[in-house]
């Protein structure tokens, strides 16, 4: 009976983060549409990436904390209906201001989702728990790779927008009803004693640059590549959304096997092989492999903070960790945007040197 209900939350965590990708991985597909719809400039519009990432990660340290106290099926209920405010209010959106208001409002909501849809793998499979937590993430590349072919061939952002936000607002809030955490059998450090190790802060810095790269392409893959081939520009995008996802459960299951912390240095190697390739000009190869890479980091981090503090608290923690996604966001959002003007070249100097910051700190945390 246990193994059916793990195998239930895992597929509710696999089924929120399909829908939960399409702020992040359905980005790409949509923001030449949102540009031309509201006449807005690509800064404008990157603009909107920096706040998704700022709202989505900031709710999690109030929502993780809710959820790990009192459990994740009511403020998930709450987070689901936020989440379709977010595409049901671009769906009215007349102008940036209100665009921008919607935008962070769903944001807020898709940042407690992805939490508990995570956290779900992290508490119920301790034993499996980069296997886990990487299925549950192939959801996160999953569901705009399914979505992305749609909205690229939409005429403007209102139709896609529509029917997403719809759709999360009957799917949802039914799956989190479903949803809780084990009660017995975890322990784990607080957050307010886990922010004092030394430990915490250097996975915490680690976590921020290593996914600068995933983040920039996620921005701005659309306007990185410059193809006109709307054909084409989806192949690249979906592909990106793709290897993003199947990445997770196959690297975490290889984490499971030959340890985080190993499986973390060679990941972030590639990726900074990836950024390399993009300096000069391997635009799909680089797509591929950071996206393969880089996607698998996070949970491969969250898994980290699962076995180095405990589980008990670990959507807390998680969520704390989050918010370097925020700061992320900013290095990938309007920073790469600003550079990314300067040309290719420099773009991916900006991006490897991001990730050897990434590199440098991960191998600090095994001196002591």
């Amino acid at each position: 009976m246990r193994d059916l209900k793990k195998s239930l939350f895992l597929t509710i965590g696999i089924i929120v983060m399909c829908f939960n990708s399409l702020y992040q991985y359905s980005w790409n597909a949509l923001s030449p549409l949102l540009a031309k719809g509201l006449n807005a400039s690509i800064d404008q519009i990157a603009f909107a990436f920096t706040l998704f990432t700022i709202f989505s990660t900031i709710s999690q340290v109030i929502g993780g904390y809710i959820a790990d106290i009192k459990g994740p099926k009511l403020i998930g209920i709450f987070s689901s209906i936020l989440s379709s405010l977010g595409f049901l209010g671009i769906y009215l959106s007349k102008n940036l201001i209100s665009f921008y208001l919607f935008w962070s409002l769903g944001s807020s909501g898709e940042g407690i989702l992805y939490m508990i849809a995570s956290n779900l793998a992290v508490k119920w499979y301790q034993e499996k728990r980069g296997f886990a937590t990487g299925l549950v993430s192939f959801g996160f590349g999953l569901g705009a790779t399914i979505a992305n072919p749609f909205i690229i061939s939409s005429k403007s952002f209102r139709e896609p927008s529509l029917i997403i936000g719809l759709s999360e607002l009957i799917v949802l809030p039914i799956l989190l009803y479903f949803s809780e955490y084990p009660t017995k059998g975890i322990s784990g450090l607080k957050p307010s004693i886990v922010i004092t190790t030394r430990k915490w802060w250097l996975i915490y810095f680690s976590y921020i640059f290593s996914v600068v790269p995933l983040l920039s392409m996620s921005s701005a893959l659309s306007f990185i590549s410059r193809e006109e081939n709307i054909e084409l520009l989806a192949v690249l995008i979906s592909a990106f959304a793709f290897m993003s996802g199947v990445g997770r459960p196959i690297i975490g299951l290889i984490s499971d096997k030959l340890g985080r912390y190993m499986t973390l240095m060679i990941s972030i190697i590639l990726v900074i092989i990836g950024s390399i390739l993009l300096s000069i000009n391997q635009i799909f190869i680089s797509a591929i492999i950071i996206g393969l890479f880089d996607g698998a980091l996070i949970p491969l981090y969250f898994s980290l903070i699962g076995d180095v503090f405990g589980a008990k608290y670990s959507t807390s923690n998680n969520g704390i960790l989050y918010t370097g996604k925020a700061i992320a966001g900013l290095l990938g959002g309007i920073v790469f945007s600003l550079i990314l003007i300067k040309g290719i070249f420099i773009s991916g100097i900006y991006l490897f040197s991001s990730t050897l910051i990434g590199l440098v700190l991960l191998l600090l945390l095994k001196i002591k």
